[in-house]
């Protein structure tokens, strides 16, 4: 079948009808305004609409993923404004179905995408100095809903307290009383709406229907390793072992090119380009009036008569800055750029989050690896394709949570994910054995990195330099993600399924062979962030202000994970599906929502560990 798929050849007038009615959308605007007596005024209006400023909108988004969707759906419901969202990967679907794009719509399919550069930008950092010279792998959405079309479904808001840590890093207006009505704003839960909660937004959110035994074994140990049971760790009580929220609806990934493009894509105010890169922000001094994009070979330009907005995320937002003179200005003069604006934080502050899987052998032939043969693997896609159900309608991962390092750590450091199952290479190797694991890793690394140009050429990926494991405390935390994942697993819940530790391997016991064991295994969580740093003016390091504009510039803005200040403890699409809801009320001008007290979980005392 995936021979025949790859044979088809799509063209979608789509694009080009958004564009006329859009034109024609704004004649009968100005009809209304004007009145019938204006009409030789509106067909003269109407006619330079059709052909000298049809590449001119109110809004120009570069990026439709997790922040783009968003930003595209919230500032076309207001009809006067247009929008062009520009895209550099395909769309999400083919011939307008999801079934025929069922590696990215499967939830269980998600490493397909993780391993196509169909859909993924497909980045490697730099040889990391301190993980034994490793060139790590760093796949990144180019496709329609971004990343959120090839993650793992997770939904994790992250803590109160990092939001509140952000306003003190300069972000005001950005703490967790100002963010928490817009993660509600986004998300439908199937439990029903309540404080924490959301019951009325695009984004549906729900949790594992598999009922795993291996699920069942893993929350009991935690409980049997003194660790509390959580109900809702986006809720009130972060801290603990529970039930993970997924972002899946009816058996389908729910990214954000369903949650928001969709839904939004027959307005005549919104046009949609798939398949163009942006090459260049276009200024006159220092204001933005647009950008140059390639599609189908072809240099073109579109202008915005309001702003551009780059939602291209952590490594393209900065790159696409950089290649348009916004950065470091030596750097940009070392490669022929001229200088728009000397921003020197722009690329800067990288942080992501570094994950090991612990992996044990499994006595009973209960996990995944069965699925995983061939025979197995056509029944379950067909069941799928068929009804959207059965064991291709989750990403399994249904059980997880985040516990403190050790003693005197405020609010949870290490967060677990449980997989029934054997992941080897980001699911590039198939699965060897029936076997177990937790993906586990510290949450607020001390390395922080960079990423710069590596030319002129846009086409290029940028070098990045993540820093991985470059301090003393992310070894001490990587030594505890291991010793207290150990400590769970052999907890008696697990007794009638635990066979031989796979990885690290029961050889590997000091700290020294812990720590070496980590250099060698430990990738990426796909978290990268921090890279256009949103501050103060005062602060030298920050990209954006509090209102999300690029300092020292007009009509520019960045929505999107660079902005973070600081990496947030957890998974970053529901982050970065708020920052852009709460960036559209600011756009808009409108106030920010806020819910004050909210009460959130403290522990009874910092004097122990958990």
């Amino acid at each position: 079948m995936s021979y025949i798929m790859k044979g088809v050849k799509y063209c979608s007038p789509v694009n080009q009808m958004h564009k006329v009615t859009g034109t024609l959308f704004k004649a009968h605007i100005l009809k209304n305004i004007f009145g019938t007596n204006e009409q030789f005024k509106i067909s003269r209006t109407s006619s330079q609409l059709s052909s000298e400023k049809v590449n001119s909108y109110n809004y120009v988004i570069v990026g439709a993923g997790s922040a783009g969707c968003v930003l595209a759906n919230r500032l076309t419901e207001d009809p006067l404004s247009t929008v062009l969202l520009l895209e550099a990967g395909p769309k999400d679907t083919l011939l307008g179905s999801k079934r025929l794009m069922w590696k990215i719509h499967m939830p269980a399919a998600l490493t397909y995408n993780l391993c196509d550069e169909k859909y993924n930008w497909h980045y490697h950092t730099t040889s990391q100095k301190h993980m034994d010279n490793r060139i790590m792998y760093w796949p990144r959405g180019r496709v329609w809903g971004g990343s959120s079309s090839l993650n793992a479904m997770v939904y994790i808001r992250g803590h109160a307290e990092d939001y509140n840590r952000w306003s003190r890093e300069g972000a005001i207006g950005w703490d967790y009383e100002h963010c928490l009505p817009y993660f509600k704003k986004a998300q439908t839960h199937e439990l029903g709406p309540d404080q924490y909660r959301g019951g009325n937004g695009p984004l549906y959110v729900s949790r594992g229907k598999t009922n795993h035994p291996l699920h069942h074994a893993f929350l009991e140990a935690t409980r049997q390793a003194g660790y509390p049971f959580t109900d809702d760790m986006n809720g009130y009580q972060q801290e603990g072992f529970g039930w993970m929220d997924m972002t899946v609806h009816q058996g389908q990934r729910w990214s954000t090119a369903s949650a928001y493009l969709r839904p939004a894509i027959s307005r005549p105010n919104l046009s949609v380009a798939e398949k163009t890169l942006v090459t260049k922000i276009l200024f006159q001094g220092t204001k933005s009036i647009g950008v140059e994009y390639v599609k189908n070979g072809q240099r073109k330009k579109a202008f915005a008569s309001k702003e551009v907005i780059l939602s291209g995320g952590a490594i393209n937002s900065p790159q696409l800055l950089m290649l348009s003179g916004i950065g470091n200005a030596d750097d940009l003069k070392k490669l022929g750029i001229p200088v728009v604006c000397h921003l020197p934080g722009v690329g800067q502050n990288l942080q992501d989050h570094l994950e090991v899987y612990v992996q044990q052998k499994c006595t009973k032939p209960i996990t995944l690896y069965n699925a995983q043969k061939p025979v197995n693997m056509v029944r379950i896609g067909l069941e799928w394709l068929w009804n959207f159900t059965g064991e291709g309608a989750t990403a399994h991962l249904e059980s997880g949570g985040f516990i403190r390092s050790e003693p005197g750590v405020p609010h949870p450091d290490i967060q677990f994910h449980f997989l029934p199952s054997q992941v080897i290479d980001h699911g590039r190797v198939a699965s060897t054995m029936e076997a177990y694991q937790v993906h586990v890793g510290p949450m607020r690394s001390t390395s922080v990195g960079w990423l710069k140009l590596k030319s002129t050429d846009p086409n290029d990926h940028p070098i990045i330099e993540p820093n991985y494991m470059s301090t003393e405390r992310d070894i001490w935390e990587f030594r505890q993600c291991v010793k207290l994942t150990r400590e769970i697993f052999a907890q008696k819940a697990f007794e009638k399924f635990r066979g031989p530790e796979v990885q690290p391997g029961n050889h590997v016991q000091s700290d020294k062979e812990i720590d070496a064991f980590i250099r060698q295994k430990a990738d990426s969580a796909y978290h990268p962030s921090c890279t256009c740093k949103m501050g103060q003016l005062s602060d030298s390091t920050a990209v954006v202000d509090p209102q999300t504009k690029v300092i020292g510039v007009e009509n520019l803005r960045v929505v999107d994970a660079s902005i973070m200040p600081s990496v947030v403890s957890g998974n970053l699409n529901a982050p970065t599906i708020m920052i852009a809801e709460k960036a559209a009320d600011i756009i808009k001008g409108l106030p920010s929502l806020q819910e004050k007290n909210v009460p959130i979980y403290k522990p009874k005392t910092l004097e122990t560990q958990r």
